[in-house]
């Protein structure tokens, strides 16, 4: 099975930019969970919230190291899990585009 998560949106501070740091912004994740469901499901209300808190809470500097967090708390969470796809876009801070960065992972297990 595949969970999949689209469009979620929050603002949050995240950023090295000086005026990133000051004021929360607009972010919008996109992901997708595969995950072994012979023991059950994963309820994406849950992880929603895992993203959600993840991101606001530690106010990163780099969208690479929330990504990096947000996979380390689902997979440590859900043994289930069998890999993830996750995508972070700052939807407004350049005046002419959207700027993501997404990451891949398998778990070990």
């Amino acid at each position: 099975m595949t969970i999949h998560i689209e469009d979620l949106k929050f603002q949050s501070i995240i950023g090295i930019l000086d005026f990133e740091r000051v004021k929360p912004q607009d972010v919008i994740v996109n992901a997708s969970i595969e995950y072994d469901d012979t023991n059950g499901f994963i309820n994406y209300a849950d992880i929603v919230q895992i993203i959600k808190e993840t991101v606001t809470k530690s106010e990163f500097l780099l969208i690479e190291d929330a990504l990096k967090e947000i996979n380390l708390k689902l997979i440590k969470e859900y043994k289930a899990i069998k890999s993830t796809y996750l995508k972070i876009t700052k939807p407004s801070i350049l005046p002419d585009c959207k700027v993501s960065v997404s990451d891949y992972r398998k778990s070990q297990s």
